[in-house]
């Protein structure tokens, strides 16, 4: 009894908090919930970004959903990726069973179903607004640490950038940059090297390589018009709660490579877009990114620096992101450090690799008199975590054995005829499903080539046409100029002259004798 009251002061005094927060669950103890231990997370730290970790099947996805039902409450906007495609039935009302009720009981709430409001956004052809970038606003530096490029192409992508900029040509998907690259390799070398140095073709080759390896995995749909305008991602329904914003990227599992692509540039756009606000009583919003690894799994690191520069800065636009992957150690150090609430459901130990893993993410816990960590972490039930946060004042709370509440939406997905109904009254869907192919770089380019290759062809045809006169009038001159062609013209006039004298009577002879 002693030890239950213990915790329950250590439970009580971690978890109280000042400002506006929400109910995630209650600290458990020898596996049974403590009555009256709940365990709160403020709004204000919602900004500090977080792990939700755990094994296939131990519950992190629902947990994401219920962070995102808390938000959402608040009026604060959320922002979901859907790897799996199973978080779509958040906007849909959740149905009661006998597990919820009982879970429910333990935890001391009542159970309300209930729907949010979401928005269905996607990077390729399936339903939902579409979600664009041009390559302009990539940015040179961007783009080079997508492709991976060493400093020296990088510098050369720079020099693209800066020519476009000086002749007007706008680039807006890959295609204009890849016209690019293949006019400045070729008909425009010399222009361009008269302003702005020498051209490596090697350089150009090995960038278009990389190019064509980032089309191979789908990049197409994702460069191009129209942008996506961040604020349509921190709207407020009518009802006051804030839009839960889905992407839907279910097809991009096998390719890593552009799903980083979205994720950095999303995330730029976020910093770039938004003001400094310090620290706010709640986010502007929140991010959870599902199946986090896929950002870092072929990611160089180049690209892993800029995306762990732009999480430590981007707090203080009042934005906060949490990674949902099922090893933690999926996510690198350097960002871990900057995670402030962490929950992690139960890992497996199948192999010393495991165990391995395992050991290092007890370590990385607040350390505990009440908790066997590194045990514990295998022994958790579904929906049962291990939390810890950081307070109002940036403190790590005490760890706790949580039973998690249940999301009050529903924990399956739509059918395709809910979808259809979904993105029908979609606000911003029909502002982003134009397809529009503005006259860009590539268009500008291959008019300037088309006019060059006819200006070639009409000079071509001009001094094939001269030469042949030429030809003809030469060969004219030296038919008549020829001596034997001369004699015969001469014996042919001679002879016609006797022929008509002799008609007409005029002879030498007969002239002769008319004389005497």
């Amino acid at each position: 009894m002693a030890e239950n009251a213990n915790f329950l002061e250590l439970v009580k005094n971690g978890y109280s908090f000042k400002g506006e927060c929400f109910k995630i669950g209650a600290a458990m103890l020898d596996g049974a919930v403590v009555s009256g231990a709940d365990v709160l997370i403020p709004l204000k730290t919602m900004n500090r970004h977080g792990l939700i970790a755990g094994a296939t099947g131990t519950g992190k996805t629902k947990t994401l959903q219920m962070l995102a039902e808390g938000l959402s409450d608040a009026s604060v906007p959320v922002l979901m990726m859907d790897i799996k495609g199973d978080l779509s039935g958040i906007a849909a009302s959740g149905t009661v069973n006998d597990k919820i009720t009982d879970r429910c009981q333990k935890l001391n709430i009542e159970f309300k179903p209930a729907g949010y409001p979401a928005e269905l956004l996607t990077l390729s052809n399936q339903k939902g607004a579409r979600l664009r970038a041009t390559v302009s606003e990539f940015g040179p530096v961007l783009l080079s640490k997508i492709l991976g490029l060493n400093d020296t192409q990088g510098g050369f992508v720079a020099m693209i950038f800066k020519y476009c900029d000086d002749q007007q040509l706008p680039l807006l998907d890959l295609k204009d940059f890849i016209k690019v690259l293949q006019y400045i390799s070729d008909e425009g070398k010399a222009e361009l090297e008269k302003s702005y140095g020498k051209i490596s073709t090697t350089s150009t080759g090995t960038i278009l390589r990389k190019v064509i390896e980032l089309q191979q995995q789908g990049a197409d749909v994702f460069f191009g018009e129209k942008s996506f305008e961040v604020d349509d991602l921190m709207r407020i329904s009518e009802d006051g709660r804030g839009m839960i914003s889905i992407v839907r990227v279910t097809d991009l599992q096998d390719r890593p490579k552009l799903f980083s692509t979205f994720m950095l540039q999303l995330l730029a756009e976020l910093y770039a877009s938004c003001p400094e606000e310090g620290d706010l009583d709640k986010p502007k919003l929140v991010m959870f990114i599902d199946e986090a690894h896929l950002i870092f799994q072929e990611a160089n690191d180049a690209l892993l620096q800029q995306i762990e520069t732009i999480i430590k800065l981007i707090r203080s636009k009042g934005i906060g992101i949490y990674f949902c992957t099922q090893n933690p150690m999926d996510v690198p150090s350097s960002v871990l450090a900057q995670l402030g609430l962490k929950v992690q459901h139960a890992l497996r130990a199948f192999t010393a690799a495991d165990r391995k893993v395992i050991k290092q993410t007890a370590e990385n816990y607040p350390e505990t008199t009440f908790y066997k960590t590194e045990d514990l972490i295998t022994q958790l039930g579904i929906g049962e975590a291990l939390v810890t946060l950081l307070n109002e004042k940036g403190i790590p709370s005490p760890l706790v054995h949580c039973m998690i509440r249940p999301p009050q939406s529903r924990m399956d997905i739509l059918t395709d005829t809910e979808i259809d109904q979904l993105v029908s009254h979609s606000k911003i869907a029909t502002k982003y499903n134009e397809l529009i192919d503005s006259k860009s770089a590539y268009e500008i380019l291959s008019a300037k080539l088309e006019e060059a290759a006819q200006k070639e062809q009409a000079e071509q045809s001009d001094k094939e046409e001269r030469t042949e006169k030429k030809t003809t009038a030469k060969k004219e001159k030296s038919i008549f100029d020829d001596p034997t062609v001369k004699s015969m013209t001469r014996t042919a006039g001679n002879t016609i002259v006797r022929t008509l004298l002799g008609v007409l009577g005029l002879g030498g002879r007969s002239r002769k004798k008319s004389l005497f």
